[in-house]
């Protein structure tokens, strides 16, 4: 079941949460949606779930728009938001149970949905509990819970591993993963690798725009332009023949030394090109040993840094 987002807009008096903002997500895919403190992610993914009006713009889950077709759509969405909103004098058990029958949930299907939650977020130690009395991971885990017991075709997830060890993120990551070859996921969330180790697409959000959409790997070609190599010789060459030499590769834009590691070098190509062969070739003909030859690669901190700051 695809999402689609066609020129969005929800303004608050003269500020604008979000400006007019379109994509496209489609079944089957994890979209990893990112932006700093006040970008409009939360803003954007109430307005999917039905909970906010927009001011302008439309929503759309296949055919059915968030203006004419709310109640359907909020059947077929599992929302986990990010303040997790829970009942803490309820059980867990009977908190399930009563989101499951909000949810509409046959009586027929009832225990055996609990049984398969309980089971897939890791509850079963703390079920009898009331949720009160849960640290704040598992409290996580049962506002997973409550946005997949009824097995809906759409997840928007704020914020899911919040509060969570490192053994239950690498969990809940495999989870999302599972259920992403089946529904169409939207995930926001601030830690970056889990973004990379999760999603298949990448939507960065500031200031209520879009400012990239796409792969990890094309938002890294985007940022960086130009292909840079870590070069590494033996150091019984010259550094300054080294360096007049890797100059000389016409596919070379730029050769920049490494402070401290003189038979280190960075190599810059020229846009759309790439250098690796020749870098290659030079050292075979000049028998030279090259000890090492990296692709360095922009991380996703630095490119959502370079996107969200001014």
């Amino acid at each position: 079941m695809s999402i689609t987002v066609e020129n969005l807009t929800k303004q608050y008096g003269p500020q604008k949460a979000i400006d007019g903002i379109s994509f496209q997500v489609n079944t089957g895919e994890i979209l990893g949606f990112l932006g700093p403190n006040g970008a409009g992610k939360t803003t954007t993914m109430k307005i999917v779930t039905c909970f906010m009006a927009p001011s302008s713009g439309d929503v759309k889950i296949n055919n059915l728009s968030v203006y004419s077709d709310s109640e359907q759509i909020k059947k077929k969405i599992g929302y986990l938001p990010e303040s997790n909103p829970l009942y803490h004098d309820m059980p867990v058990l009977e908190y399930l149970s009563f989101m499951a029958k909000l949810q509409g949930v046959s009586n027929a299907k009832l225990n055996d949905k609990i049984i398969e939650m309980v089971h897939v977020c890791g509850l079963n130690q703390e079920k009898h509990k009331k949720i009160g009395e849960l640290s704040k991971g598992y409290r996580q885990r049962v506002g997973l819970a409550q946005a997949m017991i009824h097995d809906p075709e759409i997840l928007i997830l704020d914020e899911p591993t919040t509060g969570l060890d490192p053994n239950q993120i690498i969990e809940i990551r495999k989870l999302i993963r599972q259920l992403g070859k089946a529904k169409t996921v939207i995930l926001s969330t601030h830690i970056l690798p889990e973004v990379e180790a999760t999603c298949d697409r990448i939507l960065i959000i500031n200031k209520g725009k879009i400012v990239a959409d796409g792969t990890s790997e094309t938002l890294r070609k985007q940022a960086h332009g130009n292909e840079m190599l870590r070069v590494q010789i033996a150091d019984a060459v010259n550094r300054e023949m080294i360096f007049d030499s890797l100059r000389s590769i016409s596919s070379v834009n730029m050769v920049d030394p490494v402070i401290d590691e003189p038979s280190s070098f960075l190599v810059q190509s020229k846009p759309g090109e790439s250098s690796r062969r020749e870098v290659f070739n030079l050292c075979v003909q000049k028998n030279w040993v090259l000890t090492e030859m990296t692709p360095i690669e922009t991380k996703l901190e630095d490119i959502f840094r370079e996107l969200t700051t001014d």
